[in-house]
């Protein structure tokens, strides 16, 4: 399963975020610096419509929705990278995650310390960022020296990578995150090998104030969290060709023990159709370069999760490794096509079923039905 980590100055609501978004209460969200020391982890289901639907035309008695893991990660303080704070355990997690939500304060509250005394989102991005590249530097280092005998002998894999190096040197020392280096593929491929922190990819969450959030959605630009939060959605775009979801993670924390039904009419009489939690999910989903196929039957409707560009064959062996092994077809009908034709039966009326064969790139929303044989 592919994990997110939840990263950020102390203080900026990244535990609230993550009980928010797993729905539990199992991470400390107290008003201190490093009230997170080992990291929470938390699986959440991905929210999908098309889930629900599917199951009604199949009258499936089971609904099997695909997961993304989270990982609420200690709080970040400048020098982290000399080891300051939990710096050196920050750093560690967060090489372990597959993706980095880093939260950003909107908000402004008296009673909830700022390590910086002052609200400054871009700032406190930076600080983050600023570390996070001290460490991929002194790492490049490293592994450059550990290189100097195979160049010295004319190792032409050590001079690839070596060169690669260099070039990551130069882009980082000119404060720009490794992801968006300007590699070909083949750079790339090796590139990842070298586990940079900046490599990551990475999403903004801009956590704005219960009363500020309905101001937000109704693009009020005399709200204070709105100008920062679109100061943040610019930085995103421009630094790391990213993207920023506002939320507001206390409001998701008192959603944690309402039905659904409750939870949305709480939303609504505060003005808001969503605190932003459900895009940050689908964002992040996204972010992974993930997407979602279906399968369903009277048993069970599933979603499963693959890379973007995946084929067929790759599907089939997500489900199990039988269904690889012994591929034939893949009976194919994308949820558009079903759901407008409301059954299987009139879809394949209409000849909107069709065979795909093992080198077919799956797309997300596709309902397949693997044929196969061992």
């Amino acid at each position: 399963m592919l994990s997110a980590g939840i990263v950020g100055l102390p203080n900026v609501g990244k535990s609230t975020l993550f009980n928010a978004v797993t729905r539990t209460h199992k991470a400390p969200a107290d008003n201190y610096p490093f009230c997170t020391i080992d990291p929470n982890v938390g699986v959440f289901t991905v929210p999908d419509p098309r889930l629900e639907k599917i199951a009604a035309i199949s009258r499936s008695k089971k609904i099997v929705p695909t997961t993304i893991e989270f990982v609420d990660i200690a709080g970040l303080v400048k020098g982290a990278s000399a080891g300051e704070g939990l710096g050196n355990q920050f750093l560690h997690h967060i090489r372990e995650v597959d993706a980095i939500v880093q939260v950003v304060r909107c908000f402004e509250n008296s009673d909830v310390h700022h390590v910086s005394a002052t609200i400054d989102p871009i700032r406190d991005i930076e600080v983050v960022n600023t570390e996070l590249a001290i460490a991929d530097l002194a790492s490049l280092q490293k592994r450059r020296d550990r290189l100097q005998k195979q160049l010295h002998a004319g190792d032409k894999a050590a001079k690839i990578e070596n060169a690669i190096i260099e070039k990551l040197l130069a882009h980082l020392d000119a404060g720009k995150p490794a992801i968006i280096a300007e590699l070909t593929p083949e750079e790339k491929a090796i590139a990842r090998g070298l586990f940079l922190l900046t490599s990551k990819p990475t999403i903004f969450a801009c956590n704005v104030a219960e009363s500020e959030l309905a101001a937000i959605s109704k693009a009020d630009s005399s709200n204070l969290a709105s100008r920062d939060a679109d100061l943040v959605q610019n930085y995103a775009r421009h630094h790391f060709a990213t993207e920023a979801v506002v939320i507001s993670a206390q409001i998701e924390s008192e959603l944690v023990d309402l039905s659904e039904q409750e939870a949305l009419e709480y939303l609504r009489d505060l003005g808001v159709e969503d605190s932003g939690v459900h895009a940050l999910i689908h964002a992040v989903y996204h972010l992974l370069g993930l997407r979602t196929f279906f399968t369903t039957g009277e048993k069970e409707t599933r979603a499963w999760t693959i890379h973007a560009g995946e084929k067929a064959l790759t599907a089939a062996g997500a489900i199990h490794s039988d269904f690889e092994r012994g591929f034939i077809a893949a009976e194919t009908i994308h949820y558009d096509d079903l759901f407008a034709a409301g059954s299987f039966a009139k879809a394949r009326e209409a000849g909107k079923l069709r065979l795909e064969g093992k080198d077919y790139e799956v797309r997300d929303g596709d309902v397949i039905f693997f044929r196969f044989n061992v």
